[in-house]
């Protein structure tokens, strides 16, 4: 058997653990710093090509906004613009020319209660839709409400506004005992 035994003044001491862990943080930093440095070029190119793609637009944006001068300029010129306002009378006229009054009528007829008439109808092409203006006589509150109650569940009648409801004196024998005004949106089936 073999004993060991140091006799030095000094012992020997070894530094290994200190080396093997020095190694190990130097081998880690490094692949951090590695890394760190991939994702700073990755940033770096992405940040290129976000300004690169945002001076595409603002160069497109100040193009179109100098197309868009010229054509307002274009468009205010005294000709262009008495021209645009006839077209849109015009078209204001071809759309109250085509309005379908034997559909509405038809819609009209289908849910229009008995002790209710119409007294008269004006339309009105609002925003690409025709607005109805009613005024109905009935001869009772029943009627009245039946027909409210009517023109709400049709599909071609919306958003229905009563404007004013008139009821006539008792001594009195001119027309319906009650008149009411209305307006509503009117959709074809067409």
């Amino acid at each position: 058997m073999r004993v060991r035994l140091n006799i030095a003044t000094k012992p020997l001491e070894t530094h290994r653990r200190f080396l093997a862990g020095s190694g190990l943080a130097a081998a880690v930093a490094g692949i951090v710093f590695l890394w760190l440095g991939w994702h700073v070029y990755a940033v770096r190119k992405a940040d290129a090509q976000i300004r690169a793609r945002s001076l595409a637009m603002r160069e497109e944006m100040a193009r179109l906004q100098t197309q868009r001068k010229e054509l307002e300029q274009y468009f205010a010129q005294k000709e262009i613009a008495s021209l645009h306002d006839r077209a849109a009378f015009l078209n204001s006229i071809l759309d109250s020319r085509s309005f379908n009054w034997t559909q509405m009528f038809m819609d009209l007829e289908h849910i229009l209660p008995n002790g209710v008439r119409v007294v008269s109808i004006e339309p009105k092409q609002v925003s690409g839709r025709v607005e109805v203006k009613l005024t109905i006589g009935a001869t009772n509150d029943e009627a009245r409400l039946s027909f409210l109650h009517a023109l709400e569940e049709s599909k071609q009648f919306t958003d229905i506004r009563v404007m004013g409801v008139h009821v006539a004196q008792a001594g009195t024998q001119t027309g319906d005992p009650q008149s009411m005004q209305m307006t509503a949106l009117y959709y074809s089936r067409i």
